[in-house]
Order: structure tokens, then sequence, then C-alpha cells
């Protein structure tokens, strides 16, 4: 991922965002409508990022909305040819932290049924299964996993626990 560097998506990038969601989500992408209506609501409840290569070619994207104490990560997106490099991680990342900033208490996102990938990746941060959407994405009727990330309580800081 050396190669690769993350920013806030602007409106400049619709064009490029929105190619590389017809290739990656060819039945249920959404449409440059849908995303330039995201980025109007950042950085008010959305916040979107892009990876892109040193040569300017964007190859990821991914974006949250948090509202009221909860988070949702609406998508994310890696180009297929660079799936595996840390991009799709590294995304995450940046919208996992985007959520902790803004004080959110739980991050949910619905995830294929058929990606096994993707989840891989959710659990691996620690996201649980807390729900199954049936039919969700379309035209194709696939459902959807829904998931969930809380973050992990800590002890106050200058106390320490005894066992025994």
């Amino acid at each position: 991922m050396s190669d690769v560097a993350l920013r806030t998506m602007t409106s400049d990038d619709l064009s490029a965002v929105h190619a590389l969601e017809e290739l990656l989500f060819p039945d249920d992408a959404w449409t440059r409508e849908m995303l330039r209506g995201e980025l109007a609501d950042q950085p008010r409840t959305r916040h979107y990022v892009v990876a892109e290569e040193s040569g300017g070619e964007l190859v990821g994207y991914a974006g949250l909305a948090a509202a009221g104490g909860q988070a949702d990560v609406q998508t994310i997106g890696v180009r297929a040819d660079r799936r595996g490099s840390g991009i799709g991680a590294a995304l995450l990342t940046a919208l996992l932290d985007e959520a902790a900033r803004r004080g959110c208490e739980a991050v949910f996102l619905e995830v294929r049924a058929d990606n096994a990938s993707a989840q891989r990746l959710y659990e691996r941060f620690g996201f649980e299964r807390v729900g199954l959407r049936r039919g969700y994405y379309q035209p194709s009727g696939v459902d959807a996993i829904v998931m969930c990330l809380k973050p992990r309580r800590r002890a106050p800081v200058g106390f320490t626990r005894e066992d025994g």
C-alpha cells in the first residue's frame, strides 16, 4: 500500500468514483446523483475518503454516515487488482477513526451474504453479525448480513484491576 494515499473525497472525484462503483457493483451501483447527495452532507453527517495511487488514479473509496452517536459504513470499494493489499483495511480504519472522533457508540454496516472476503475483513476488525435483511440488494435479491462494532470499554485512567 506504499504507493497509495488516503484523502477526503471531493466533488472532483465523483466521475472516477462512479466509474469504479459501476465496475465493482454492476447490479446495484449507486448513481452519480446518489454519490453527489452523500458528499453534500460532508462533513456534517458524512465522511468519504478515496485511496489514490501516486499517479493520481483512484483505486478505492469508502463512506461513513454518522449522527446521534451511531455510525453506518455506507460503502467500501477497492479495485479488483488491488484487493488483498491492505487498501480495504486502511479505508475501514479511516472510517472507524472518524466514527470515534465523532463519539459514536456503535458502527453498523450491511454486507452482501455472498461476499465472504468482505465479511472476513469486518470480522477481523471486531464486527459481529447482528441480523439479516432478506433480499436487501436489488435487483439481484441477495441478502445483507447486518454487522455491528461496539467500542471496547476501557478502565478509567489511574485505576487498575485486581484479580483474585
